[in-house]
């Protein structure tokens, strides 16, 4: 089983140098596109590799690059920012990359600002990876140094300059316009759409904005071909895919497998199955912001077209695991607090709604719940959902509770009913 994206990553945590990497492959894909692609070969070896963004909505990558304009009469300078706002509740995927092989995602970021004709690339960092930060920050001054950075990349015609911004800190600038926001100084708020990024983003110049795990797998296309990277997965969806588990499984963790890996496989075969002594309810399965899964449906392949037949979404593939020991209810209410916190406040729905459903919840841990709770959630689950709001946060807060009701609605209406916790 190939892999890719963590082939480079060594036991002992330490990241490659610039020379050990360049031993291992690296930055061929860039020498090899500056020799003999031009930026839209690049752009159509990433459209047919069926390459899907990785930071959660699975927006196919080739397709948001298309969109930006091109050729002599484009606006400059043109913006790639590198999406590293790693907030999702029980996502740490994208960590391990950038602690793991910070040149991996270096080389893949400016094959794909090279791709749109960039000017100026950055890398958007959650300011708690101080690690990542560490590193990344070497290995930028190295790129740099080795000339794949600045001015006449390589020999060539193109220059590109990369800038690392430690983000304030928030959940909301993991929404791209409000990433945007935040780079140019204001307020991180999400923005209309349209204009979309690709042709009024950053200070309102053509931008691509991409997850750490998709431009990480661009150096990797580019290098073996669409076909290849195909290949490598067990749907239509191309290429591996860095799922992870965390809850009480035998064996938290992450594994890079084919895109297309049945939840079971993942959670029976890779994490170990639960702890002794505990069943398993649920899962959600692509960090916070997804639906509960039951297992029921634990065989349905994770991808982004699949996981929907289950009724949840693949995200970002990082399985947040529910046991028999532990209240649905309480878990859900953590997941609402952090979301209620972390809202902008932009937009009435999720400023009022979400505190108002924490309070809920709140409530039935502490035994003041009351008949009518259920349908004031189901109240939230409708009003709160897509197209009622700027931005996906609070539809995606939405999800792990509409998926709470539809399996465990039992152990809501336990709590009205006795007035209390039963797992307290």
């Amino acid at each position: 089983m190939e892999q890719p994206l963590t082939r480079n990553i060594r036991a002992d945590g330490e990241p490659l140098s610039l020379q050990e990497y360049e031993k291992a492959g690296g930055y061929q894909a860039l020498r090899k596109a500056l020799k003999s692609m031009q930026p839209r070969d690049v752009q159509k070896a990433v459209t047919d590799s069926n390459l899907r963004g990785r930071g959660g909505a699975g927006f196919p990558t080739g397709k948001k690059w298309s969109f930006v304009p091109m050729g002599d009469q484009a606006p400059h300078p043109k913006y790639v920012v590198v999406n590293a706002d790693e907030m999702e509740p029980g996502t740490f995927k994208d960590r391990i990359l950038m602690e793991g092989d910070p040149h991996q995602l270096i080389e893949g970021a400016i094959l794909g600002a090279y791709a749109i004709e960039a000017d100026v690339a950055y890398i958007f960092l959650r300011s708690e990876y101080k690690r990542s930060a560490e590193r990344l920050a070497r290995a930028i001054a190295e790129a740099y140094k080795g000339r794949y950075l600045g001015k006449s990349i390589l020999g060539s015609s193109y220059n590109l300059e990369l800038r690392l911004h430690i983000s304030a800190g928030r959940y909301m600038c993991g929404e791209e316009t409000g990433l945007l926001n935040s780079i140019e100084g204001k307020r991180a708020i999400p923005r209309n759409k349209p204009p979309y990024p690709q042709t009024s983003g950053l200070w309102g110049k053509p931008t691509v904005v991409n997850n750490v795990e998709t431009f990480s797998c661009v150096p990797h296309i580019v290098n073996n071909g669409p076909d290849w990277f195909k290949k490598l997965s067990h749907t239509e969806d191309g290429g591996t895919k860095i799922y992870g588990v965390s809850g009480k499984v035998k064996r938290p963790g992450a594994w890079e497998l084919p895109m297309g890996t049945t939840m079971r496989e993942i959670l029976e075969d890779y994490a170990g199955g639960m702890r002794d002594g505990l069943k398993l309810r649920g899962v959600i399965p692509g960090g916070a912001s997804t639906e509960f899964v039951t297992p029921e449906d634990f065989d349905v392949k994770m991808d982004f077209d699949e996981m929907q037949k289950a009724g949840s979404r693949l995200g970002t593939g990082t399985m947040i695991v529910l046991d028999d020991h532990t209240c649905p209810v309480g878990m859900v209410l953590s997941l609402e607090v952090f979301f209620s916190r972390e809202s902008c406040g932009w937009c009435t729905p999720c400023r009022e709604g979400l505190p108002w459903v924490v309070d809920i919840l709140q409530g039935l841990e502490d035994g003041r719940g009351q008949p009518g709770d259920l349908e004031l959630l189901d109240m939230h689950i409708k009003h709160l959902a897509p197209g009622n709001t700027y931005c996906a946060l609070a539809p995606g807060a939405m999800e792990p509770l509409a998926g709470a009701l539809r399996h465990f609605q039992g152990d809501f209406e336990q709590h009205i009913r006795e007035k209390r916790c039963p797992w307290k």
